[in-house]
């Protein structure tokens, strides 16, 4: 635990934190307040909860030591891939940070809930997650006194998930994080701008869009992307894995076509399609970005790498209490969620060491 040390800078903190982590990797089945502290040895919450909302201690900076921790266990230039996702958290009241009905993929449905933006990081060598952001719906940044009441200062606004999703990624530029891809789900690929934004950087990706999504043919048409793929011809589909899950490779049918004609030398765009197996008219569609003569296999890889921040949602909640939390301030909200990324981070550090 000592590579994380740094961002507390007393000795009451960083014992603390250390419980807190401790706890997170217990056995203990729900790890909020009261079942960390009773895990190392407290009376009752109170030392946790000072812990997230009074120690003075750098929230960012522990992120960006999880980041860099990251980085050296698993970085690789090639085939790192940048990962941009949500997940929601159900709450009850309306006095949580960010809470409000809203889409809660957790839930499958609109329910009441707090929607936390995710940056993760995968490689052939591993996953884990190293950035985080709290979305405000606008109710809430319209509410100036409902924000401080629940420790939001006048200086945070409103801002869209994708314009969150950048700011991760910014930092993880700013980091010189080695990744050489991106990619994400339909919320931010039919985000016209935040897929430019990627182009402008030129930062390849592959980005999940709707069936109706416009894009532009190399004739310069703009098409709907599901009147493209239908008419591939049968041979353009090729039976490939993207990934391995917990039941074996993730098969399916690919099929990728060129669009837009290539603005600069050197650059290509795609539109890719994946195509059920087990039923032929379950096709998800994908628009692609990225060195020219990048191969099928290649963009149907960093296609897959997508269910990595998945895999990651799945082992913070059930094993680091990512979703465990009993606390209502944003800055308890960031402190938490950083502190749950630190426990499998620390563990791959350990094994690396031993």
């Amino acid at each position: 635990m000592g590579r994380f040390a740094g961002p507390f800078p007393r000795v009451e903190s960083r014992r603390r934190m250390r419980w807190y982590v401790s706890g997170l990797l217990s056995a203990v089945e729900r790890k909020n307040g009261w079942t960390l502290a009773e895990a190392a040895g407290d009376a009752g919450p109170e030392g946790m909860q000072r812990l997230l909302n009074f120690y003075a201690w750098d929230t960012d900076g522990l992120r960006d030591d999880v980041r860099g921790a990251v980085a050296e266990a698993i970085g690789d230039a090639g085939n790192g891939v940048l990962i941009v996702d949500e997940t929601g958290f159900l709450k009850k009241g309306a006095k949580s940070a960010g809470v409000g009905r809203q889409c809660s993929g957790t839930a499958g449905r609109i329910e009441n809930s707090q929607i936390g933006v995710f940056l993760a990081y995968a490689s052939p060598r591993g996953r884990a997650l190293i950035d985080r952001e709290l979305y405000l719906p606008k109710d809430w940044t319209e509410n100036r006194e409902r924000c401080r009441a629940a420790g939001i200062g006048d200086e945070v606004g409103f801002a869209t998930k994708q314009m969150l999703a950048r700011r991760m990624i910014e930092r993880a530029l700013e980091a010189e994080v080695l990744f050489g891809w991106v990619t994400a789900d339909e919320i931010y690929g039919n985000d016209t701008m935040f897929r430019l934004w990627l182009e402008g950087l030129d930062i390849p990706h592959v980005v999940a869009v709707p069936k109706n999504a416009v894009a532009v043919s190399s004739g310069l048409l703009e098409v709907r992307v599901h009147r493209l793929v239908a008419e591939l011809p049968d041979t353009a589909w090729e039976r490939l894995a993207a990934s391995v899950g917990t039941k074996g490779p993730r098969v399916a049918d690919w099929a990728a076509v060129d669009i837009r004609p290539p603005c600069r030398p050197g650059w290509g765009h795609w539109l890719l399609a994946r195509r059920s197996v087990s039923d032929p008219s379950d096709i998800a569609y994908y628009i692609c970005f990225g060195p020219a003569g990048t191969t099928l296999p290649h963009l149907v890889g960093v296609a897959g790498a997508r269910w990595a921040v998945e895999e990651c949602f799945q082992a913070a909640k059930n094993e680091t209490g990512l979703d465990h939390y009993q606390v209502r301030g944003y800055q308890a909200w960031y402190r938490h969620v950083t502190l749950s990324e630190v426990p499998p981070v620390a563990r791959r550090l350990s094994s690396m060491v031993r």
